[in-house]
């Protein structure tokens, strides 16, 4: 999993994709637990115990230049992630507050899809799997950093405060975590997903809005609490971190599935 960022990426998000290589046994909410949820949809396939999804770290770059500009489309957003591992790759393009994206926050907060590669590997063009996320500070904190911010419609609950004491960065995290559950699950288009193809439920965006047991429309549900900050969260991370991360649709028994 390679990152391609435009402008810098800051420290809570450099350690959430680490903890998801975390020993999913060493905290009892960790990011690792909410990762292996995946592997319920490959056992699907089959009678066998397949093996553990496993994911590594890739590269890092840093487009402090903007080289493309400040107002991006979604063909320069596949031409930013292309600059990644060209196979068996997810290439995660984050951009900064001040850079708007094609349809970002009137409708999406983040996407995920495929490219194919721009060089020949072993005489065959390859597939890589792409994830975009932008920051909604300062743009639409209420469409995609909810629960941390106060929601742009439906019921009007105070905001939650957000464990990494950024709401845009933490409101990133969420949408990460979504969009690479969906990647991980449907990765080329044809995977498990919901719906019509053309804007498929996947694993996260099954259950929307729901991080706790209890959760409904303008309530996150029952959280953690940190004792010292006020902050909200459901799941742990390397060096003490804290993350709010969605439920997951569990196809076993078709409901929302979430650590806490």
């Amino acid at each position: 999993m390679a990152s391609s960022s435009h402008l810098s990426v800051p420290l809570s998000q450099i350690l959430f994709p680490r903890s998801l290589l975390q020993n999913p046994h060493a905290a009892q909410s960790s990011v690792a637990t909410w990762w292996t949820a995946t592997e319920t949809y490959y056992n699907l396939i089959t009678s066998k115990k397949t093996s553990p999804l496993i994911l590594s770290l890739g590269s890092q770059i840093l487009d402090e230049s903007y080289s493309l500009g400040k107002s991006l489309s979604n063909k320069q957003i596949v031409q930013l992630a292309s600059n990644g591992g060209q196979k068996d790759a997810i290439n995660v393009v984050l951009t900064s507050s001040d850079v708007a994206v094609e349809g970002f926050c009137s409708s999406k907060c983040g996407t995920h899809g495929s490219s194919l590669s721009a060089k020949n590997i072993n005489g065959k063009r390859s597939k890589f799997a792409y994830i975009w996320v932008g920051n909604s500070e300062t743009q639409c904190p209420g469409h995609c950093a909810w629960p941390f911010h106060q929601p742009m419609y439906g019921p009007q609950n105070p905001p939650l405060i957000a464990p990494n004491n950024d709401v845009g960065l933490d409101g990133m995290v969420i949408s990460l975590a979504s969009l690479l559950a969906g990647t991980a699950t449907n990765p080329f288009g044809n995977g498990y997903f919901q719906g019509p193809k053309e804007a498929p439920l996947e694993a996260a965006s099954a259950c929307p809005g729901v991080f706790g047991k209890g959760a409904y429309p303008g309530y996150a549900g029952d959280l953690l609490v940190d004792s010292t900050t006020g902050a909200s969260y459901n799941a742990h991370g390397v060096n003490g971190r804290k993350y709010m991360l969605p439920a997951l649709f569990d196809p076993s028994t078709s409901t929302c599935s979430t650590l806490v």
